[in-house]
């Protein structure tokens, strides 16, 4: 329940709901305790073994509830049944009927108002859970699957919402129908109902213990589910690789061993928790033989009239179907309960790239960019050891070097993607770790070597800094990026959908399409990571030729594998193993004969 303390909190904002779901829930299980008692009169008008009286009786108060009831049903019966007993049989069936209504009227408004309160806290947990893992840092997905990630946000919360309603019938609904209906009980018989109250602790004991490990198979089942969600979006996103290289066969049967396993762990959840309805009920049917045997003794000895015993095992049945809902909401409960944690692991993450207290809006880039001996790892991998690098604003500079040497994560440190273990990053003098976050990344734009596009228009994935930008603002930046050209032919022009991932453009297309949302944004900082790398000759010039209309008049920091596309770089620096071996201009670097002249010989370029 600890859990659930937690997530309750969710419902604040809803409890005028919760309170009319209470209020609706009283008068559910009012009239449905007085539904069945109303069976009583109904009973003597039948069986003619109604009581005379006379004079109408008099309200003494809450003690005499029961006399006052009793002597009001005979005084009515009194009055009428000798002029008419099917009129009176009729009334009394009539306030049966009413009493129904009215119990099942509160019972639709209760889960009215609940369903706003349901609905509120699941929407508002999705809205967070997105919300959080929008700020959570990339270190973070780099240890956990995305579909377990998405598991969390789609099943889990689902569950927790499922949940909500299990623990209100659990805290409200059948516990006040129990309370009732055993208040009517003691009314009509203490002896009985003390015999009930026997069994009801017994009962809630056993089914306790069957439910004690649906928590711990509940988490087992919704990892699972994880793993085989991450499979299916890896399969969906490497199905030319997969294709390509015939591994169809084995990454169906890595599937199917996690189906396997999940159906396991389905098996047995689905198993202790359908044991709730029939247990219960059993354990109901026990109770209520109980109650012949030795409510039947007390009509034959004539402690208790046979109209009042029909009406009490009436009451008794009654108590059945709330303590089944109680049974089933508890375990619900700890299902909902394995389901919280999950979620509740990634909203208590710990942002450790985050606004300080205190951190200001970094005014316009107007000087330079100093990396002051830096230092950083990926775990206890070593990526960057006492690395420093002055950028002065205007000039581009490239970092080239062997795969592994660093080159990427100094783009990743100067976005604050991650944070520098040791030594400072700096614009204009001031250290990255003290502005806003906002304010940093409005400095820089950036072009990966992955074009990541969205299943939207090309509108949308071009202004995806400015969503006020107009339809010429996107034509210009598409026309600077050399991506209009293509563009203006598409049957809908800049409002054409591309597809998942943007599929259904080329390499080159999606790339140039990267470029122009770099260019609409306009920073003064643009960060190239082998912008080109992956891209064909054609796709490469063009992309190459839209990279050094958009890098005029900016600072760069160029990544690149393709040497031929930094030779005009102001300054170049080579990297090896997280170290600068060397730097320069491309000819000086070249009269060095070193690294670089290598990597240059290697591609052959000279």
């Amino acid at each position: 329940m600890n859990y659930f303390k937690e997530i309750l909190q969710y419902a604040k904002p809803y409890k005028r709901y919760g309170i009319l779901n209470i209020i609706c829930n009283i008068f559910y299980a009012l009239f449905s305790t007085l539904t069945f008692i109303a069976l009583m009169p109904v009973m003597k008008v039948l069986f003619q073994n109604t009581e005379r009286v006379d004079e109408k009786p008099e309200w003494l108060g809450l003690l005499d509830v029961k006399d006052y009831l009793e002597n009001y049903v005979n005084w009515y019966a009194t009055t009428v049944v000798d002029q008419d007993q099917e009129k009176a049989l009729i009334a009394m069936i009539i306030v049966i009927v009413v009493l129904a209504l009215l119990k099942n009227v509160f019972g639709y408004l209760g889960m009215y108002f609940i369903t706003f309160l349901r609905n509120g806290v699941l929407r508002d947990i999705r809205n967070e859970l997105y919300e959080k893992i929008m700020h959570l840092p990339i270190s973070f997905f780099s240890e956990k699957r995305k579909g377990d990630v998405i598991v969390r946000t789609s099943s889990d919360v689902e569950k927790i919402q499922n949940s909500f309603l299990s623990i209100l019938e659990l805290i409200v609904k059948e516990p006040l129908n129990v309370i009732f209906t055993l208040g009517a009980m003691l009314l009509i018989s203490p002896g009985l109902t003390i015999f009930v109250l026997i069994f009801i602790p017994i009962s809630g004991f056993i089914i306790s213990r069957i439910g004690k490990k649906l928590k711990s198979q509940s988490t087992d089942v919704q990892k699972e589910q994880g793993y085989f969600t991450s499979l299916l979006e890896e399969t969906l996103s490497g199905l030319k690789v997969i294709k390509g290289f015939n591994a169809e066969d084995r990454l169906n049967n890595t599937f199917q061993k996690s189906t396997q396993r999940f159906y396991k762990f389905s098996n047995v959840l689905q198993f202790r928790r359908s044991m709730a309805g029939p247990t219960s009920e059993f354990l109901g049917i026990c109770v209520i033989s109980g109650l012949f045997w030795f409510g039947g003794k007390m009509v034959f000895g004539g402690d208790l009239n046979g109209e009042y015993f029909v009406s009490y095992m009436a009451l008794a049945y009654g108590i059945l179907t709330p303590a089944k809902a109680i049974a089933k909401a508890s375990y619900g409960v700890k299902e909902g309960n394995a389901s919280a944690e999950r979620v509740l692991e990634i909203l208590h993450t710990k942002n450790e790239i985050e606004d300080k207290e205190g951190a200001v809006s970094i005014p316009a880039f107007a000087k330079a960019v100093n990396v002051n001996n830096i230092t950083f790892s990926y775990q206890d991998e070593p990526v960057l050891k006492n690395f420093s690098l002055n950028i002065p604003k205007g000039t581009s500079v490239a970092l080239v070097g062997q795969s592994g040497s660093g080159k990427s994560t100094i783009a990743n440190l100067l976005t604050r993607f991650y944070d520098v273990e040791n030594g400072t990053i700096t614009i204009d003098g001031q250290n990255i770790k003290d502005v806003t976050l906002k304010s940093l990344r409005d400095q820089m734009a950036i072009v990966t070597q992955d074009s990541i596009l969205f299943n939207d228009t090309i509108a949308t994935n071009v202004a995806l800094s400015d969503k006020n930008a107009t339809e010429e603002q996107i034509t210009d930046a598409l026309k600077i990026a050399n991506a209009w050209e293509f563009v203006k032919d598409l049957p809908e022009g800049i409002h054409t959908n591309i597809g998942d991932s943007g599929n259904k453009l080329s390499g080159g297309q999606k790339q140039r399409l990267s470029i122009a949302r770099a260019v609409l944004k306009n920073a003064p900082i643009l960060i190239l990571d082998e912008a080109t790398s992956a891209l064909d000759t054609e796709s490469e010039r063009l992309v190459q030729d839209a990279l050094e209309k958009v890098m005029k008049n900016r600072t760069s920091i160029v990544i690149a594998h393709r040497l031929s596309t930094i030779q005009n770089a102001d300054h170049i620096v080579v990297m090896k193993k997280g170290e600068i071996v060397e730097q320069g201009t491309h000819s000086d670097l070249l009269s060095k004969e070193g690294l670089y002249h290598g990597l240059v010989g290697m591609q052959s370029l000279v």
